[in-house]
C-alpha cells in the first residue's frame, strides 16, 4: 500500500501539474474522474458483499458487515477500523472490507490536496515549503506513534500523508525541474 500511495499520487500529480501549467485545471473534472474511477468498482464490491452477506452471514455478522459497508461507502473505513481495533476485536478474516482503509485515506487526501495545490501553485517556494513541511511533519508523527499506538500509526491519515506527499513532491520535481 505504501508504494501504491507514492506511485498513484505521483501519476495524479503529474497530470494536475501539467493542467495547471496550461491553465486548464478544473476541480469538476478532477473530482468527476475520481468518481468515474472509484464508484463503479466500489459499488460492485459493496453490492457483492451485501449479496453474499444476505445469504451467508448470521444476523450479528450481517449487522457488522453493514457497518463496514457504510464506512467504506463514506470513505471513513480507516477511522472505523481504528476505533474497533483491539484485543477483543474480530479477526481480519471476518472483515471482507478491511482493505478499504487505504482507499479512505487516499480519498481524504484528495478532498484537501487539489485545493492546496491550486492555492500555492503560482508561488513555487510556498508550494515546496508547505508540502515538504507537511511531509516531514507527518513522517515524524508516524515514527513517534509507532511504539505507543501502532494502530493509530497505521490507520491515521496524519501518519500516512507523508507517503502521498512523497508522490506529490516527486511529480513536482519531475515535471517542474526537468
Amino acid at each position: 500500500v505504501d508504494i501504491f500511495f507514492v506511485f498513484f499520487v505521483y501519476l495524479m500529480s503529474s497530470i494536475i501539474f501539467e493542467n495547471l501549467d496550461r491553465g486548464s485545471f478544473s476541480f469538476g473534472q478532477f473530482y468527476g474522474r475520481r468518481i468515474k474511477r472509484i464508484f463503479p468498482a466500489l459499488t460492485l464490491v459493496l453490492l457483492s458483499c451485501l449479496l453474499f452477506g444476505w445469504f451467508g452471514l448470521l444476523g450479528d455478522e450481517f449487522k457488522q458487515l453493514g457497518k463496514h459497508m457504510a464506512a467504506g461507502a463514506g470513505f471513513v473505513s480507516n477511522f472505523f477500523f481504528w476505533q474497533v481495533s483491539g484485543y477483543f476485536n474480530n479477526a481480519a478474516e471476518t472483515k471482507p472490507l478491511l482493505h478499504l482503509w487505504s482507499l479512505a485515506i487516499e480519498e481524504q487526501f484528495y478532498i484537501v490536496w487539489p485545493l492546496l495545490v491550486w492555492v500555492t501553485w503560482k508561488r513555487k517556494t510556498l508550494f515546496l515549503v508547505l508540502f515538504s513541511a507537511l511531509l516531514i511533519g507527518s513522517l515524524l508523527y508516524n515514527v513517534h506513534l509507532v511504539r505507543p499506538d501502532p494502530t493509530a500509526a497505521f490507520y491515521s491519515p496524519a501518519t500516512r500523508i507523508w507517503e502521498l506527499l512523497a508522490g506529490v513532491l516527486l511529480a513536482y520535481l519531475s515535471t517542474q525541474l526537468f
